[in-house]
């Protein structure tokens, strides 16, 4: 068991990294920078998550649609609504298509930041939730606790969100998302809202129990990949991550585990920016992704449940296996229609709560 007191990263270090993001926002970013290059060649842009769901979605869905429509992908690590709104309003957008957790999907819905799509693209009642006039459904995914078993066996390891809350019991350095939605949701769970009545989010509870979690909790983590790789890597003890990541870390032969006693699940949507510079082809990607045969490769890899209910019985047992029961009663499934009346807002209030 880490024998490390919790530590909190100073605020002239968090002003120093959202200084730093600021600055590559403003000046350049450097998947700006790929996005260009790659839209002088006639590259479609993708922005998806990085890590191991790159390698799938490179493997699954981008390499053989380059295959069979003859288009080459670039795929850009890490979607970002901010960056999305500054494409559009000054309208020099570099991307094409955007994979987006359900609160961002929403929210640039609500915000005009996407074109509109085709019902017939896909079979809609094959879906397992609807798809909206710009926004179709990618995937559920199951977020939950994740540590190493090597250090922290049975009983030595939190795997509810009151017991990542509870330091006294399970003393260790955490890590969050640096992304509001999801986490007030553990928040408020933590802190004891039954799941069937979290919304509306009662967002002053949900901020004053992030207040007692946040001297424990030394990375607020922008990087998907991060959520597993610092647990990896002894920095910090426990994580907030998604089965899929913790999956590929075992099948790399990491001692990680995965708490499915108490989940956060949400949809993840497929979006063509407004304007996007190849938006046929960006069509043509959407509608391919939502292929059966694509969806049941990609989610033998992602361990995620495929939006296409035909999708389910062509995946692997084994992949099925790590697929969450949907009955589970202690979880909560993401409201992301609250979630598109907040969004902005509650995530400038949380980046200044980050650094304060």
């Amino acid at each position: 068991m880490s024998t490390r007191k919790p530590v909190v990263a100073t605020r002239r270090k968090l002003l120093q990294a959202a200084g730093s993001t600021l600055l590559s926002g403003v000046l350049g970013a450097p998947m700006l920078m790929t996005s260009r290059k790659a839209r002088a060649a006639g590259n479609l842009v993708l922005v998806s998550w990085g890590g191991a769901y790159r390698d799938g979605v490179e493997k699954e869905l981008t390499k053989p649609f380059e295959k069979e429509f003859g288009v080459p992908v670039t795929i850009v690590d890490t979607p970002d609504l901010a960056k999305v709104k500054a494409q559009v309003t000054t309208n020099n957008v570099q991307w094409d298509v955007f994979d987006a957790v359900g609160p961002m999907a929403m929210t640039g819905s609500k915000n005009g930041y996407w074109e509109a799509l085709d019902p017939a693209m896909t079979d809609t009642h094959d879906l397992i939730a609807p798809m909206t006039k710009d926004a179709v459904p990618f995937f559920s995914y199951t977020g939950g606790i994740c540590w190493d078993n090597s250090k922290f066996p049975a009983g030595k390891h939190p795997e509810t969100f009151a017991e990542l809350w509870d330091v006294k019991r399970f003393p260790g350095h955490r890590g969050l998302r640096n992304r509001v939605s999801e986490t007030l949701e553990m928040a408020l769970l933590a802190d004891g809202v039954p799941p069937g009545k979290m919304y509306p989010l009662d967002v002053e509870r949900a901020f004053r129990s992030l207040d007692r979690i946040k001297p424990y909790v030394s990375n607020w983590i922008d990087q998907t990949p991060q959520t597993v790789a610092l647990v990896e890597t002894g920095q910090i003890d426990f994580s907030y991550t998604y089965s899929t990541r913790v999956k590929a870390a075992q099948d790399a032969g990491k001692p990680m585990q995965f708490s499915f006693r108490q989940n956060m699940r949400g949809l993840q949507y497929l979006v063509v920016l407004k304007n996007a510079p190849n938006k046929a082809n960006a069509m043509k990607f959407v509608q391919f992704a939502l292929r059966p045969d694509r969806q049941a490769a990609l989610m033998n890899i992602l361990l995620n449940t495929p939006a296409r209910r035909s999708a389910l019985p062509m995946m692997q047992p084994e992949a099925r296996r790590w697929l969450p029961d949907p009955n589970n009663q202690a979880s909560v499934f993401s409201n992301d229609a609250w979630w598109a009346d907040h969004y902005d807002e509650l995530t400038l209030r949380f980046k200044e709560w980050v650094l304060s």
